[in-house]
């Protein structure tokens, strides 16, 4: 079978072509039939063997890339940074240590696999796997409404931002704290709407929020040094403070989100706007506990707010950052959920005492800030005003979204799962209310029918609690209906 057909094959299951080609990708790299180092088609050359744009393949690229299945170099390729071997488990990623972070540079790299073997491989794949019927759902954490998106407007930036990049400063290459006009308007936006007063100066723009982390624990942590994360919380904190040496101090969080304590470290790392996975907010009495703590023991926060600007209901609630006086948080903010997850900006607004040394150690890893073009497309979208429209017109389309999946899992789902109340954000969080194997088993139930979602489980007291996030912003309501359908059909059964 060649790859056209496979292709087809997998797009007569998920009926988005980005969709179709990353989970064909992502399936032979889990099994396999992708070894890890191998040098993947260029994005024009597998876009041509598929009959697909050039910028679908890059969003698939994109993908497997934030989650770690392909890593990208400018001017390199892409190539596999998993170990798979078949198992059907997670594996591992090239270039990781133990849990630590992925390098950018897998080792070992071989030549660009070749069109004509792909097809055979995924064929030879898909013999092994069971696709399921019909469309399938993912309730995703990281899609968008690409419907809503305003891409006439982002595309006309982007075009223009391409037209200039050649032709600009030369300084603006080595510049590691972003391009200026794009730090100014994010201050700008984080003055009217978070209430964080600072300037393009104390920002850094950084290659997603992920980096921003990566590079505060490697500037903080000592190895051997405990720091204090959520628990649940997410992954890649704890990556991130293993990847320095850190040891993680893990600990719990409430309804009302991480319960303030004397610790005995010099690092927190938090979620208080909208904590991860569980979408509490922290009460302004812990808010000021936490600066206190810091205070009194001369530490840093690390504020990662990673999904609080879409807001469903009550009030707008301050950032620790806002609330800061004595320069003890670093406030770190990403794009990938206001306008897409491939757009791989974030950034970080930091105190003087953080400033030049986090610019020097960005700078050693990165001599040329990368998504220069991006960069200027995102600081013209801003300074136009483009960008708070969007916000104002996603945030009643994501609120929307919000009132049909959490109707439909109190209508459909009550007796499975409970639901827990949020005020903003991407995602519904839900605990199991039986056992975690029969969990596990509603899991492999609707995947064989071709629904997902992210779980989020976790050990406490002995036990494990099973948790998920249902992502719903890349839905349409009938994807929603269908998809909690089946789960409430798989469920009946267990």
């Amino acid at each position: 079978m060649d790859i056209q057909t496979c292709y087809n094959t997998y797009s007569s299951v998920y009926r988005q072509k980005y969709l179709a080609l990353y989970h064909a990708l992502r399936e032979s790299i889990v099994e396999g039939a992708l070894s890890e180092g191998e040098r993947l088609p260029s994005s024009r050359s597998l876009a041509d063997a598929y009959g697909l744009s050039r910028g679908t393949v890059n969003l698939a690229y994109d993908m497997l890339a934030e989650e770690g299945y392909v890593a990208r170099g400018v001017g390199s390729g892409t190539f596999v940074a998993f170990h798979g071997g078949g198992s059907g488990g997670m594996g591992g990623i090239a270039g990781v240590s133990g849990d630590g972070l992925q390098d950018r540079q897998p080792p070992a790299r071989q030549a660009a696999v070749p069109l004509s073997a792909w097809g055979r491989r995924i064929e030879r794949l898909g013999q092994r796997v069971g696709l399921p019927p019909g469309e399938a759902v993912h309730f995703s954490t990281a899609d968008i409404d690409r419907a809503a998106f305003p891409a006439a407007e982002w595309n006309r930036a982007m075009y223009a931002a391409a037209r200039t990049t050649g032709a600009a400063e030369h300084g603006d290459a080595f510049n590691a704290q972003g391009y200026l006009p794009l730090r100014e308007a994010i201050a700008r936006h984080l003055g009217r709407t978070r209430g964080i007063a600072t300037t393009a100066g104390h920002i850094v723009v950084v290659n997603g929020s992920m980096q921003a982390l990566a590079l505060l624990v490697q500037l903080l942590v000592d190895p051997g040094e405990p720091v204090v994360i959520e628990h649940p919380g997410y992954a890649g904190t704890s990556r991130a403070v293993e990847a320095a040496g850190g040891v993680p101090v893990r600990v719990p969080v409430d309804s009302q989100g991480i319960v303030p304590s004397p610790w005995d470290a010099r690092v927190l790392v938090v979620t208080p706007n909208r904590q991860f996975p569980t979408g509490a907010v922290l009460p302004l009495e812990r808010r000021q506990q936490l600066l206190r703590w810091a205070s009194e023991r001369e530490a840093v926060i690390v504020e990662d707010d990673y999904d609080s600007e879409f807001r469903h209901g009550g009030r707008p609630v301050e950032p620790l950052k806002s609330l800061d006086r004595e320069g003890r948080v670093a406030f770190v903010g990403t794009f990938s959920r206001t306008m897409y997850a491939g757009l791989r900006l974030g950034y970080v607004v930091l105190p003087d005492s953080l400033l030049d040394v986090f610019a020097a150690l960005k700078q050693l890893y990165e001599p040329h800030p990368s998504g220069a073009t991006e960069q200027r497309a995102l600081a013209a979208f801003m300074s136009g005003g483009y960008y708070e429209r969007h916000l104002r017109k996603m945030k009643r389309v994501y609120s929307g979204k919000y009132g049909v999946v959490n109707r439909l899992f109190r209508e459909l789902l009550a007796d499975s799962f409970d639901v827990h109340p949020q005020d903003a954000g991407l995602h519904v969080y839900c605990t199991w209310r039986k056992s975690h194997s029969e969990y596990a088993e509603l899991m492999r139930r609707c995947g064989s029918r071709g629904v997902t979602w992210t779980d989020v489980s976790y050990e406490r007291d002995g036990r494990t609690v099973s948790a998920a996030c249902f992502g719903f912003s890349g839905l349409t309501e009938e994807q929603m209906r269908r998809g909690i359908r089946i789960i409430q059909e798989e469920g009946a059964g267990i």
